[in-house]
C-alpha cells in the first residue's frame, strides 16, 4: 500500500546501486526501482530521477577500454555513455507507458539565478504533465565536478529546484553507520540524525565501489544542504526490497534525516546570496496585496522599474514614495518588465513576444520586510 498523500519525491541512484557491484549495468536491478517508482508514479506522486552511471555505461558500451586517468577520458566516457544511460531508463519506464525527459545540469546552471529558473520552469512542466525528469550532471563538459562525483550534491540542489518533500539517496549499505561497517563489526545503523555536525562528518566513509566517486561524505552533505531547505532526506541500501516504496510510506528504512522546520523561509534564503540588483515601485492597490493578501507582485502593479538587471536577479520592492516593503526574486529582466508594467498580466506575450508566466515576482520568491 502507497501512502497517499502526493508528494514531490527526488530519487538518487549512484552507480554502485545501478550496477549492483559490477562492471556494468545491472538491468535488472534498474528494471526492479522502475518498477516502484512506477507505482508511485501512477498512484500520483511526483517522481525525480538523479542518476549516475553514465561513465558506467560507457565503459560497458565500448567494451572496457583501456584508457589513461584523466579528466579528458572520463569526459569521453560520459559523453558515449549518457545516451545510452538515457536509452535504457526511457525504454525501461515504457513497460508503463510512463514518458521521462532528460535534464543535463552542473552547479553552474543552479548557482546563476536566470539560470536556475529556466531549469525550475522546465522541471515544474514536466512533473505538471506527468513526465519523469531523469536528471544527470553533464559530465562531459564538467570538469570540477565530475572528479568529486557530485551527483549528491546535485540531487539535493535538484530536490530544492522541485520543492521536493523527499530527497532518497539509494547506495550500496543500509544508511549511515557509527563506524565503516565493511570494516568494524560493531558498527551499528543510525536510524534517525536530527543534526549533521563535524562529528557525524568524520565517521562518513568513501566510496570502495571503484565504480562511483562519492562517497557518505558527499551524500551528508547533499543532506544538509537538502535538510536545510526543509527537505526530509532518507540514504538508504539501493538493494534492498520495495525501498523507495517503504521510504514514502515512512517505514523504517536507512537512515532518516530531519528537516528544518522552516522549510518555505529558508528555501527562500538560499535564492537570496546576491546583492539587490535593481527596484521596483508599486501602486498602492498592488502593495496592498502583498502585505495584506499574500499576493505575487503582478505586472499590472507597477510604476517603475529603477536599474537594469537580469531574470532571476534579486530586487527591492517599494511603495510609490520608495519606501521598501519586502525583496524578491524577478521572473523577467528589467527591460521587460519597463514594458508590462502597468498591463495585464494576460498581455505579457502579446508586448514583449514570449512570457515566463503571469506574475513579476512570485510569492515564493519573496520575503516581506519585517
Amino acid at each position: 500500500m502507497i501512502n497517499k498523500k502526493q508528494q514531490v519525491v527526488v530519487v538518487k541512484l549512484g552507480t554502485s546501486v545501478l550496477t549492483a557491484g559490477s562492471k556494468q549495468l545491472d538491468r535488472a536491478r534498474i528494471v526492479e526501482l522502475i518498477r516502484q517508482c512506477a507505482c508511485l508514479h501512477q498512484d500520483g506522486h511526483k517522481i525525480i530521477i538523479v542518476t549516475s552511471g553514465a561513465i558506467a555505461a560507457g565503459r560497458e558500451y565500448l567494451n572496457f577500454p583501456t584508457l589513461p586517468n584523466t579528466v579528458a577520458s572520463k569526459q569521453l566516457l560520459a559523453s558515449v555513455g549518457q545516451s545510452k544511460l538515457i536509452q535504457l531508463w526511457e525504454q525501461l519506464f515504457s513497460i508503463y507507458k510512463i514518458y521521462i525527459g532528460q535534464m543535463l545540469l552542473t552547479r553552474a546552471d543552479l548557482e546563476d539565478r536566470e539560470r536556475f529558473l529556466n531549469a525550475q520552469d522546465v522541471l515544474k512542466a514536466m512533473l505538471d504533465n506527468h513526465i519523469i525528469p531523469v536528471i544527470n550532471e553533464n559530465d562531459a563538459v564538467a570538469t570540477a565536478e565530475i572528479k568529486v562525483g557530485d551527483n549528491d550534491n546535485l540531487s539535493a540542489l535538484a530536490a530544492i529546484l522541485a520543492e521536493a518533500d523527499k530527497l532518497i539517496l539509494l547506495t550500496d549499505i543500509e544508511g549511515l553507520y557509527t563506524a565503516d561497517p565493511r570494516a568494524d563489526v560493531n558498527a551499528k545503523l543510525i536510524h534517525e540524525v536530527d543534526h549533521i555536525d563535524d562529528k557525524l562528518l568524520s565517521i562518513a566513509g568513501d566510496s570502495v565501489s571503484g565504480l562511483g566517486t562519492g562517497g557518505m561524505t558527499t551524500k551528508l552533505q547533499a543532506a544538509k544542504v537538502a535538510g536545510s531547505a526543509g527537505i526530509e532526506v532518507v540514504i538508504a541500501a539501493g538493494n534492498r526490497a520495495n525501498v523507495i516504496i517503504d521510504i514514502i510510506n515512512n517505514h523504517p528504512v536507512g537512515t532518516r534525516f530531519i528537516a528544518q522546520k522552516t522549510p518555505l523561509e529558508h528555501r527562500k534564503h538560499w535564492l537570496f546570496g546576491a546583492p539587490k540588483a535593481g527596484k521596483v515601485l508599486l501602486d498602492d492597490g498592488a502593495v496592498n496585496a502583498i502585505l495584506n493578501n499574500g499576493s505575487s507582485l503582478l505586472p499590472k502593479g507597477i510604476l517603475k522599474v529603477e536599474k537594469d538587471f537580469s531574470r532571476g536577479e534579486v530586487i527591492d520592492i517599494c511603495d510609490n514614495l520608495g519606501k521598501h516593503i519586502a525583496r524578491g526574486v524577478s521572473r523577467y529582466n528589467s527591460d521587460a518588465l519597463r514594458q508590462i508594467a502597468g498591463h495585464h498580466s494576460q498581455e505579457i506575450y502579446k508586448i514583449i513576444g514570449y512570457e515566463y508566466g503571469p506574475v513579476a515576482v512570485h510569492r515564493d520568491d519573496m520575503i516581506i520586510k519585517q
